[in-house]
Parts: C-alpha cells; sequence; structure tokens
C-alpha cells in the first residue's frame, strides 16, 4: 500500500510537492480553498539575477538551482505555452537607479554569475522611454503564465491520481495521513505556531493590448524608478505590471495611491502602454520570512513545511519540489 501524504495548501508550492510526491509514488490528498491566493496574483518572473540583492546570497543560490531546474525538467512537464518571456531586461531611470543596478551587477559577478551590462538599452528594448539607457540583461531567466501554470499542475496530479479536499484549521484533521507537508503561505503559522511567516501585500495590474497599439515587449522589462522597483510581463493578451510591496495586515483591497504609483512608473518606463486597457488590478499576500529565506524542511517525525517563499514562490517552486522529495524518501535537506 502507498504511503500517504496530505498537503495543505494548493498553489504553486503545494501543486509542485504533490505532484513530485504523486509521481514517486505517494497516495497525495491536497487540501485546499476555493478563493484564489498568491498564486492567482504573481507576476510569475524567473528572476534570480534580476531581484538579487548584496546580503541575499543564499536565496540567490536556490534561486538559480530551481532557475536550472525549471529550464532542465519542470518546464518540459507543462504546456509550452505557459512561458511568456525569455530573457530580463533590467533599466535604471535616473542616475541614482543607475548606481543601484551597478551595485547589483557588480555584486551578481562577484557570486560568480555575472549579467550582461548596457548603455543602449533602447536598442535592446525600442519601446522603453527616450532617455533609459543604463541597465543589464539576465539572458537565461524566464518569465510564466502564473494562472496557466497552476491550472496545468492541478491537471497533471488529477493524472496521477491526487485528491482534493478541504482545507483544514488543524493538524489532527489529517491525522490519518502518513506525512502532512505544510503549505498553505500566510497561514502556516494557524497550524504550526511560532513559525516566522506574516503576510505582505502586493497590488499587481493587468493591461490588455488594443488593436492599434504597440505590441508588447518579448522580454521581462523591471526597472528602477525614482528608488521604486517596477516590472512589466508579458502575457498572451498584453502584460502584467507590478507590483507594491507593503505590511497591511491580511487587506487584500487594491488601493489608488498603489495602481496610480504602478501605472505613472510603467508608463515612465514604456509610455505605449498608456493606450492598453486597463484590465485587472488584484492585491495578494505574499507569505515573508525576516531573512526572505523559504522554510522548508522537516518540523517533526511527520510533518514538514514548505512555507515563507514571499515574492519567490514560482521561481522556487521546483527546488522545493526537490528538496521536500528528498525528506520524504529520507534524506537530508540541503
Amino acid at each position: 500500500m502507498p504511503r500517504s501524504l496530505a498537503v495543505i495548501g494548493g498553489g504553486v508550492i503545494g501543486l509542485s510537492v504533490a505532484h513530485r510526491a504523486a509521481t514517486d509514488g505517494w497516495a497525495v490528498r491536497v487540501h485546499r480553498t476555493a478563493q484564489p491566493g498568491a498564486s492567482w496574483v504573481a507576476g510569475g518572473m524567473l528572476a534570480p539575477h534580476s531581484e538579487g540583492w548584496p546580503g541575499e546570497e543564499r536565496l540567490l543560490a536556490i534561486g538559480l538551482e530551481s532557475l536550472r531546474l525549471w529550464h532542465d525538467r519542470f518546464l518540459g512537464e507543462l504546456p509550452p505555452d505557459v512561458v511568456t518571456a525569455r530573457q530580463s531586461l533590467v533599466v535604471a531611470v535616473d542616475h541614482a537607479d543607475a548606481a543601484d543596478l551597478k551595485t547589483v551587477g557588480t555584486w551578481l559577478t562577484a557570486q560568480g554569475h555575472p549579467v550582461t551590462p548596457t548603455a543602449s538599452a533602447r536598442d535592446v528594448e525600442p519601446l522603453l522611454a527616450q532617455g533609459i539607457r543604463h541597465g543589464f540583461i539576465a539572458e537565461t531567466e524566464l518569465a510564466v503564465d502564473n494562472r496557466a501554470v497552476v491550472a496545468a499542475l492541478t491537471a497533471a496530479c488529477e493524472r496521477l491520481g491526487v485528491r482534493w479536499a478541504e482545507p483544514v484549521q488543524t493538524l489532527t484533521e489529517v491525522a490519518d495521513s502518513d506525512t502532512v507537508l505544510i503549505a498553505n503561505g500566510i497561514d502556516a503559522p494557524a497550524l504550526w505556531p511560532g513559525l516566522p511567516v506574516r503576510p505582505v501585500k502586493g497590488e499587481v495590474l493587468r493591461l490588455r493590448w488594443r488593436r492599434g497599439c504597440l505590441a508588447p515587449p518579448r522580454r521581462v522589462i523591471r526597472a528602477r524608478v525614482r528608488g521604486r522597483q517596477v516590472y512589466v510581463v508579458p502575457r498572451a493578451d498584453g502584460v502584467v505590471v507590478g507590483a507594491t510591496q507593503y505590511e497591511h495586515g491580511r487587506d487584500t483591497t487594491p488601493t489608488v495611491s498603489g495602481v496610480r504609483d504602478l501605472l505613472d512608473d510603467a508608463c515612465t518606463v514604456i509610455p505605449a502602454l498608456g493606450e492598453y486597457e486597463f484590465s485587472e488590478a488584484a492585491a495578494g499576500l505574499r507569505p515573508m520570512t525576516p531573512d526572505n529565506l523559504p522554510i522548508v524542511g522537516r518540523l517533526d517525525e511527520r510533518t514538514l513545511v514548505a512555507a515563507g517563499h514571499g515574492r519567490s514562490g514560482f521561481l522556487l517552486a521546483p527546488w522545493t519540489a526537490e528538496t521536500i522529495a528528498a525528506e520524504l524518501e529520507g534524506a537530508s535537506v540541503t
């Protein structure tokens, strides 16, 4: 009789682990809510270079390993059209922003993972505003359609016999399973008090291309605009623009100021976006930790955790699935 695993959480992390465990022969049951969570709102960037910052060497290392897993294996298990962009172009609007980018580029080179600097960013991406020149290119980074990835993982889990169940309030409700994985994001501390995971609000916009408008960029555009970060991620029908980041409890209501700042910054970088249709504004709650590192590993003999992935849930999904798979088979987490 196969060993049983109860996965608590049906976002990209829970689904990725469920899929890997079912592939390895476990009888898997996923406890999930009907409401969309952070995975529904995400930008879907797989961007360890362009999201890196000095002092986050461990996060860079596991991000690069997970990006390798995306290229080597994970994408092969998903429909090809989930990939919406290849490469990231990171640009600066003013001199202070350019200095920040230089800091990141120098740090990445020191870590042995250099990016390609450019002083002619508009030659790389003609949609950029005049005057934007400095930046760097991260050649191996990708973007995926977050909602398409969740749908594809759900379908793949169903083909492997994964079962679905209602969310749980306590671990006693999954006492019938041999092993339990807590992967429910900001709600993880409710099941295991003391886990240092807190909600951080992030607002994201969707802009739809209209006939007569310039086509969306073909690569991810990330920018620093007067100290604020903004990203523009291609989608089949337009772009995703994000993301604000601030702590406001569990509030998921998009605010006027957040939407305004995102639109202003995105149009400062790519003026043509001003002609697109405003399609959606949404806010999600990222599960953050004090050191920005995910909490992935064993809590006790039958309980594992995969939570606190912050802004890197999609990027780190393959690494998390591999790490938990190794733990399930008795190997130590690295």
